[in-house]
């Protein structure tokens, strides 16, 4: 379990328990494992400067290797805070009172500042438009969207609500429904069970893997072409491309995911105007369509739908008029 305890301005501990499928790892990779988000290469620096400690004992080698049970102890610096600036962005507003905003985010915004994305992000946008927010814990943010994402979101406006949100969130009691449309023929519903975490070795993506955490999504068909599904989704957990990654794992990835496998145009058969639109489609054909959860102040059932943009639904009609159907 991992923990963290400061140490200074500059500098922060970080503790884990190296657990029985880590075993024989080296160093690094399992630092990298167990400390997700710090890179392997940065890791491997740390080592190298004496800043992890492998049971008390400074190890300086990232070869060194792994047993069930050690306690890894790493020395980071600390993070520069970001420090986020309203910016005047157009938002799409579904719902708006004293304690919520229910948001429909456009595919291409990103939610928070990042390295790569440090302002013109949906959190930017808060700030300008409810300036409230900056005294929030992640100025309201409930949960997220990937950037190529769209959909609905909740986010707080006042600080009982973000707290009653929030642990609703953790307790699955916010229903939460996608669209996405899949490669290959998905032939009936199901749920996966799969635990994800970081990628091994890309740091980008996730995985599933025994050391994750737990995630849980269930899937129906809405309707089946010749090479593609479109699907409904429930998640039940909220992890870091929960979708995306179980719908890979499945063997059945997000049309138009560049992360994920979705890119790839499969289909001998296929007619012109369905190659193109597929091998165009400017992202993840998924959409966060239905949003449903209680009130934090009324208590009152609040549920949204929305149907996906009509970059989504261009697709599907192409799919759907190109006579391919699965289910002729």
């Amino acid at each position: 379990m991992k923990r963290g305890e400061s140490i200074s301005e500059e500098w922060v501990v970080e503790a884990a328990t190296v657990p029985p499928d880590l075993a024989g790892a080296r160093l690094d990779f399992g630092a990298a494992r167990l400390f997700q988000h710090h890179s392997r290469n940065r890791i491997q620096a740390w080592i190298r400067d004496g800043h992890l400690r492998v049971n008390s004992r400074v190890e300086r080698s990232s070869r060194a290797r792994l047993r069930p049970g050690d306690e890894l102890r790493l020395k980071a610096p600390r993070p520069a805070p970001l420090t986020p600036l309203p910016q005047k962005l157009k938002l799409d507003i579904v719902h708006v009172d004293d304690s919520v905003v229910v948001l429909n985010k456009p595919a291409g915004l990103t939610v928070h500042p990042g390295a790569g994305q440090p302002d013109r992000t949906l959190l930017n946008a808060l700030l300008h438009r409810f300036p409230q927010v900056k005294r929030l814990p992640r100025a309201g943010l409930v949960h997220r969207l990937d950037k190529d994402t769209s959909g609905l979101l909740v986010v707080a406006l006042t600080e009982r609500a973000h707290a009653k949100l929030v642990e609703a969130m953790q307790a699955r009691r916010i229903r939460r429904e996608y669209d996405a449309v899949v490669a290959g023929i998905v032939t009936a519903g199901g749920t996966v069970r799969a635990p994800i975490g970081r990628h091994p070795r890309d740091r980008v993506k996730q995985a599933v893997l025994p050391s994750g955490r737990p995630a849980v999504t269930h899937y129906r068909v809405l309707q089946r072409f010749a090479h593609f599904t479109h699907l409904r989704l429930r998640l039940e957990t909220g992890r870091t491309h929960q979708i995306r990654v179980h719908l890979q794992y499945i063997r059945h990835p997000v049309l138009g995911d560049p992360v994920y496998g979705g890119r790839a145009v499969r289909g001998v058969d296929l007619p012109p105007e369905v190659r193109q639109a597929v091998a165009t489609f400017p992202r993840q054909a998924l959409h966060a369509r239905e949003l449903e959860f209680q009130h934090p102040v009324t208590g009152a059932t609040m549920t949204f739908v929305k149907e996906p943009p009509e970059d989504m639904k261009n697709l599907l009609d192409i799919l759907r008029g190109s006579g391919l159907s699965a289910e002729r």
